[in-house]
């Protein structure tokens, strides 16, 4: 008997995120299956450093919605490049992350090419354009959600859903610290203030500014104020570096958020997933976020379907932290709320140990595993799904 193809999964992932969270997933499936499956696909570093063989390095060329136009083209060539890919191999099933709007469009690839398609990070539909839901049917065959209530939001809309847990708690154990010893002693004069403006250059290029203004704010308060400013990689750390005004002194790095946010007193935290690893330490915050004026007035408070939008207040059905998303012009607001919260221990210890209780659910079981479950189940069934 001659030996066995091996089967072939394509995976898209446009974020570094997204990136990171295949990465992951690519090792638990050839944990699972001994290299036997070879994963081909749109990512980044991270990917092909898992032994993905990468069409397109996409992962840094993430946008925000209202800059996105400009990009138009370089995707279209990029899905020419699938389209062309999928006429020229087997492909036994797709899974696209996160990029709705992007990966909606490898999905339907996907599906044409008879694959199955696994969704992993449910487009957040239930925040934003709804109606989009009849794609999403169209166009994957199962849904891997990320948080809890997501699952039966979808399947409640003829989704074949399934909460897998987060991966950004993988490979992390949240240990919540009921007597908050890190506020033994506390002193908001000393204080050591978390600062992470992003991990896109758009987002840094609206958010940097601002958040050096309200440090500034803080600073005249307290002159003994520590800041710490995240970067996501040494790229982006360059951008944060270049582009300091005032005389505020800032210390930088790109270790890991959680690693960090344990060690800091308060954070300022542009709106993302960058949210739920603060929380995960225990790290109270204030959210914010930037946008166009005019598309926001036009096009995005419309489409808005949720009181609020960051994902701790989002997943907490309140307001637990402060957010400003988006604001237009003056930080003051943001600074008030910032000064506030460090000023008072009592409040600082509260919203810790509220955020901590918050994002313990998220961490149980392991996502990557979760999902490289359901890829190979969707594989062991027969994995090719021809449209009708």
């Amino acid at each position: 008997m001659g030996q066995e193809k091996k089967k072939r999964i394509f995976i898209s992932a446009c974020e570094q995120s997204a990136d990171a969270h295949c990465a992951a997933l690519i090792r638990a499936v050839a944990k699972k299956t001994g290299d036997n499956i070879d994963g081909v696909g749109l990512g980044g570093q991270k990917m092909a450093q898992a032994r993905c063989d990468i069409l397109a390095d996409v992962s840094k060329r993430a946008v925000m919605i209202y800059n996105a136009f400009g990009k138009v083209g370089y995707y279209y060539k990029i899905l020419k490049q699938v389209r062309d890919y999928f006429k020229s191999h087997r492909v036994d099933l797709v899974i696209v992350c996160d990029s709705p709007a992007f990966n909606f469009h490898v999905a339907k690839i996907g599906k044409r090419a008879g694959a199955g398609v696994l969704y992993y990070v449910a487009p957040q539909l239930w925040a934003w354009a709804p109606w989009r839901i009849w794609k999403l049917r169209k166009r994957c065959d199962k849904l891997a959600c990320i948080l809890p209530f997501e699952e039966k939001w979808f399947a409640g809309r003829g989704i074949d859903a399934k909460f897998v847990g987060n991966p950004l708690f993988d490979d992390m154990t949240i240990k919540v610290d009921k007597d908050c010893m890190k506020y033994a002693g506390y002193d908001p004069a000393r204080a050591k203030i978390l600062l992470l403006p992003g991990s896109r250059a758009a987002e840094i290029r609206l958010l940097w500014p601002a958040m050096q203004r309200i440090a500034g704010r803080i600073s005249d308060r307290w002159g003994g104020v520590k800041f710490t400013a995240i970067a996501v990689d040494e790229e982006k750390l360059r951008m944060l570096k270049e582009n300091v005004t005032g005389p505020v002194e800032y210390e930088y790095t790109t270790s890991e958020v959680t690693t960090e946010a344990k060690k800091a007193d308060f954070a300022l935290v542009a709106s993302g997933s960058a949210t739920l690893q603060v929380a995960a330490a225990g790290c109270p915050m204030v959210i914010m976020y930037q946008s166009s004026r005019i598309l926001w007035h036009l096009v995005g408070k419309w489409l808005t379907r949720t009181r609020y939008l960051s994902l701790v207040n989002i997943l907490a059905r309140g307001e637990l932290v402060n957010e400003f998303m988006p604001y237009f012009t003056s930080t003051e607001p943001i600074s008030g709320k910032c000064v506030r919260l460090i000023a008072s221990k009592n409040r600082l210890i509260r919203q810790s140990r509220e955020l901590v209780n918050l994002v313990e659910p998220l961490a149980r079981g392991n996502a990557s595993d979760n999902v490289a479950e359901m890829a190979l189940e969707m594989m062991d069934k027969g994995g090719r799904y021809f449209p009708l």
